[in-house]
Order: C-alpha cells, then sequence, then structure tokens
C-alpha cells in the first residue's frame, strides 16, 4: 500500500506521468459552481491532480468538455429495472451512474437470504460500485402471503460484508414508532450503521421517533412541505423520479444551493424504456435544472451530497484522493453525458465483456396453481364499496367510495383487480380499482410489491384468469390478455422479476406490451408498474393483497362488500 500511496504523490506532484490525464476539461467546482479550465490527473482508480496541467501515459483529450463526479442512485431495486445487475451495469453506466445503492429488497422477498447471497457476489462483478443495503423488512407486513421471513439473526452474517452498508428502507415505520421488538431488534443490530427510511406522509412526533431511531434517509416525501420536515429533523431526502413514482417536480423548489446538503436523488424503480427514451439520474438533473433548480445544486445532489448521506467518503468530487468517477458533459444545463469514467477505467464495450457473471438464481419460483373465471369474478354490492383509486405517476392510491352500476363501469372508469398467491399458498384477493381505463381484457404482472404475488387488472374475468395462467407458465412477467388470446408478453424467469435477455430486448419488448394494453383502453402511461403498486400494503391508502383489501391508514384486512 505505501508504493502505491507513493506512486500517487509522485504523480499528484507532477514527479511522474500519470496513468491517465484528461487534458483540458471545464471542471465544475462543487464549492463555487464555477467552470474552470483544468486538466484532470488520475493514478490507478484516484484522481491525484486538479487545477494544472499534467502529462500522462494516457491522454483523454476533453476539448472544453465539462468534467463532473460520477453520479450517485442513493436508492434503487436492480431487479426492479427487470433485468441482472449486470445489465443494469451496462444500461446504467454510459448514462454517468458510477456508484448505485441496491436493496435486493424484492428479491429477498421471493428468495429469502439467497438474495443477498447473489447481490453481494454479483456486485463484486460490475464495472460500475454497486453497493447493498440489507433489506429490513422482509415481508413487509403480515397482510400478505410472502415468499420469505428475515429477521435479525438472518442479517447478522451479511451485515460486515465490504460491499454491505448497512440496513435498507424500514418500511415498517409503525413499528419502529410503536417500539416493536422485532423492529428493534433489527435497528440494534445496525447501530452505528446506514439505516435507511420508508416513511410516506409521517410528520410530527411520530416522525420524530422514527428518526430518533437512528434511521437517516427517506424517499418517499411527495411534497415540499413533507421533504422540508424531514431535512429539518436531520434526515436527508432522496427526490425519487422513477418509472411511476415521479416526485422531482413536486420537490424540485426545494432544491437549492443552500438545502443541497440535505437532498440527493433516487430512481428507485426505472425500466430499460424509460432509461432508453429519457435517461436515468441524467435525466433527473436536466430535468431538475429546467424546473429551475441551479445547476451548483442539482450536481451537488448527484453526488457530494449523495456520498456524504452514506459515509461514502472516497467520492463526491473531483478532487486529489476521492475515487476517479468522472463524467464528461458537452452541455451542463442538459446534462448531455459525453463520456464516463469508472474507478480510472475509461467505460466502453470491452470494459464489460471482461466481466465475470455469476448465474442468476430464483428459477422456477412461482408455484400457483391454474386459476378459473370464476375465481377471479366480482358482484359488486348494490350501494356504496371501496374501490382502489390510482393517481398516475405516484404509488399512493385513494381509498374510495363509489357506487357502481356493474362491472365493467366504464362511466366511472372501474375494472375488477385481483391478488393470486404464487408461493406455494392458495389464496385470492378480489377488489376493484379506477383509474386504468380498461375498456375491454387484462394486463397481469409478477411483479407485485412487495411478496410479489401474481396482480391481475381487468374487465373480463375470462381475460384475467387467462393472463394469470399465462404468468404461470412463463414462471413469472408481464401480460396482455383479451377475449380472443394473449396479445404482448414479457417473461420474467428469475424469480417472477427479472428477465435472462440483454437489456436491449427488455427495452424493445416494452412497447408493444404498453400498446396492447392501450387498445384496450389502457390511459396510463406505464400500466405494469403501476399495477405492481397495487400490491403494496405499506403504501397508503387502500391497496390488495391475496388476503383482500388493505386499509393501510389502519393496516388493517377490509370485510368484503362483495362475494
Amino acid at each position: 500500500m505505501s508504493d502505491l500511496i507513493a506512486r500517487r504523490i509522485a504523480q499528484g506532484a507532477g514527479r511522474a506521468p500519470a496513468d491517465l490525464v484528461i487534458r483540458g476539461a471545464r471542471l465544475l467546482d462543487l464549492v463555487t459552481g464555477e467552470l474552470v479550465e483544468t486538466d484532470i490527473a488520475v493514478c490507478g482508480d484516484t484522481v491525484v491532480g486538479t487545477y494544472g496541467t499534467y502529462e500522462g501515459a494516457r491522454v483523454i483529450e476533453a476539448q472544453g468538455r465539462v468534467a463532473v463526479p460520477g453520479f450517485i442512485d442513493t436508492h434503487l431495486h436492480v431487479e426492479s429495472s427487470l433485468i441482472t445487475p449486470h445489465e443494469f451495469d451496462r444500461c446504467v453506466l454510459p448514462h454517468g451512474v458510477t456508484t448505485a445503492i441496491w436493496d435486493p429488497h424484492e428479491l429477498a422477498n421471493v428468495l429469502g437470504a439467497a438474495a443477498f447471497d447473489y447481490a453481494l457476489a454479483a456486485v463484486g462483478e460490475t464495472v460500475m460500485d454497486i453497493r447493498v443495503q440489507l433489506s429490513s423488512c422482509v415481508p413487509a407486513t403480515d397482510l400478505e402471503s410472502a415468499g420469505a421471513r428475515i429477521d435479525a439473526e438472518d442479517l447478522l452474517p451479511y451485515r460486515d460484508h465490504p460491499r454491505a452498508l448497512g440496513l435498507a428502507e424500514f418500511m415498517n415505520f409503525p413499528g419502529v414508532v410503536a417500539a416493536d421488538p422485532g423492529c428493534l431488534a433489527k435497528l440494534a443490530a445496525f447501530s452505528g450503521r446506514h439505516v435507511d427510511g420508508h416513511a410516506p406522509l409521517l410528520s410530527g412526533s411520530s416522525l420524530n421517533a422514527y428518526a430518533a431511531a437512528g434511521i437517516r434517509t427517506d424517499h418517499e416525501a411527495t411534497s415540499a412541505a413533507e421533504a422540508l420536515e424531514k431535512i429539518r429533523k436531520g434526515m436527508t431526502v432522496l427526490i425519487r423520479e422513477g418509472s411511476v413514482s415521479k416526485d422531482l417536480h413536486a420537490l424540485a423548489p426545494l432544491l437549492t444551493e443552500r438545502t443541497a446538503p440535505f437532498l440527493a436523488f433516487c430512481t428507485d424503480d426505472r425500466n430499460p424504456l424509460d432509461i432508453a427514451e429519457e435517461g436515468h439520474l441524467d435525466h433527473l438533473i436536466r430535468t431538475a435544472i429546467a424546473l429551475g433548480v441551479p445547476p451548483l445544486a442539482a450536481y451537488r445532489a448527484a453526488s457530494l451530497s449523495a456520498a456524504a448521506a452514506f459515509g461514502l467518503t472516497d467520492r463526491g468530487m473531483i478532487a486529489p484522493g476521492k475515487r476517479a468517477d468522472i463524467v464528461l458533459l458537452d452541455d451542463l444545463e442538459a446534462c448531455a453525458v459525453s463520456a464516463v469514467i469508472s474507478a480510472g477505467r475509461p467505460v466502453d464495450a470491452a470494459l464489460f465483456a471482461a466481466r465475470t457473471i455469476t448465474p442468476a438464481p430464483g428459477r422456477r419460483s412461482v408455484r400457483a396453481e391454474p386459476v378459473t373465471p370464476e375465481d377471479l369474478a366480482i358482484v359488486p354490492p348494490q350501494g356504496e364499496t371501496s374501490v382502489i383509486g390510482v393517481v398516475p405517476g405516484r404509488i399512493i392510491t385513494e381509498h374510495r367510495r363509489l357506487t357502481l352500476s356493474g362491472l365493467p363501469d366504464p362511466g366511472q372508469d372501474v375494472v375488477a383487480v385481483a391478488v393470486v398467491a404464487r408461493h406455494g399458498t392458495r389464496s385470492i384477493g378480489r377488489g376493484l380499482v379506477q383509474g386504468f381505463g380498461l375498456r375491454r381484457g387484462a394486463i397481469a404482472s409478477s411483479v407485485g410489491h412487495d411478496s410479489h404475488n401474481l396482480c391481475v387488472v381487468g374487465a373480463d374475468p375470462a381475460a384475467m384468469a387467462r393472463a394469470v395462467n399465462r404468468l404461470i407458465e412463463l414462471q413469472g412477467g408481464f401480460v396482455v390478455a383479451d377475449e380472443g388470446g394473449i396479445l404482448a408478453e414479457l417473461a420474467l424467469p428469475i424469480a417472477g422479476l427479472m428477465s435472462d435477455l440483454p437489456f436491449e430486448a427488455v427495452r424493445d419488448a416494452l412497447p408493444p406490451l404498453r400498446e396492447a394494453a392501450r387498445r384496450l383502453g389502457c390511459t396510463l402511461p406505464e400500466p405494469f408498474l403501476q399495477v405492481a403498486f397495487l400490491p403494496l400494503p405499506v403504501i397508503p391508502h387502500l391497496k390488495i393483497t391475496d388476503r383482500g383489501l388493505v386499509d393501510v391508514d389502519r393496516m388493517a384486512i377490509l370485510p368484503p362488500d362483495f362475494v
């Protein structure tokens, strides 16, 4: 190690040529906001020189391009990108994301602790630096049939792994506030380590109690007022903009040069088609700037603030001694990524080709019996009944009380929804949902947060049953069906969550699925991930699991209004 430090010193001092020099860049100074013309010298994986001129064994001519620190996605589920970690690496790193913090919560809900074994092995093989947060709430609640259970003692063997940062999103915020013994055991086991939060709409003394437990970050703020209260109480708010959850427009007014140290960016769930069409964190940065966020504040949130929030003190700036994660931009405000350097290595196809790849587990994980139309049929009551109200762009759903003229009820945009257990038990929850626009047919998904049972939305029980049964045959995926057959599908055979295909194939499969859903009348821009969040019983206000409708505000199963 002393020899390596000596090399860094010699190259930083200019006494020896640097391993790599980025010549003639305009460096975004994260202290002042100035663009300063300089060379950037790199020794191995570390920046050793800025604000000067350097000679190097290898030279990249920046030609005036803007150099900014690599972007850090502070919270995501790789499996929710529908691709493996290695394909995620290849898909996202060219967008400037050099560090990602992965909660393998979805895999863990299907596979248990085996998800940690896979995640920690896979992230040792990726080009980008992916760190793992150990899933804290598996299952998230006892209101659904789960595929696994992870207790405090199951987490301990992974706690000190060098790529494990701490404890992932603590979704059971009522349990924390009530000092539930199981919650306390997990929090105590990770005392002094980073603990992620997940506390939608929590405020006042309950938020005080939650933060007092040592929970430091939260990505569920959906209004500037909610986010401001959380950062005032010492939390770092992770501004989320994914394929379904889109909070950036609401929170952007809060992001200023003054507040940037307390805010960072995350995607949570973002699929390859949205990445191809819009981008990843580069999309968040350019959108924030277009909404009036000062560029300095946006780039700080994407790098330095994110690094500080998670204790990654070796990155977040382009400065001597920091990890050489560097993004070259053709345009600062448009965040137009031109080239990426990850740990001192220019990112190209050869870098990805040199990786080893750990085989993914979780095949043959959909253990459900076929269903019939009668299993999914609903006869709505004569009076008012509870209906899940979808809010486009949000995973929060409303608890609406409606009187229906029939089912489907196109005048009120109400159709049926069902959740079919997939982990070896036989249970089916049935309910009603408003806001999909469906006039006929059905759409179904094996991605159903958090236990990933099979969720189907439809105007026709026969089409719903056809879609569910096709999911079982595929061992997971997305399916669109009508009265005549299957219109479109995507297989996700790895735990029912991920494809084993290259990300380009997954990207290309999504438009036909969306188009098939539109032909059925669906008006949602991303219907499949919207379906995936209907069974999430830790997000207000009304959800559905295989046990039935869940009043999330009371954390209770509702008695059915219908049979």
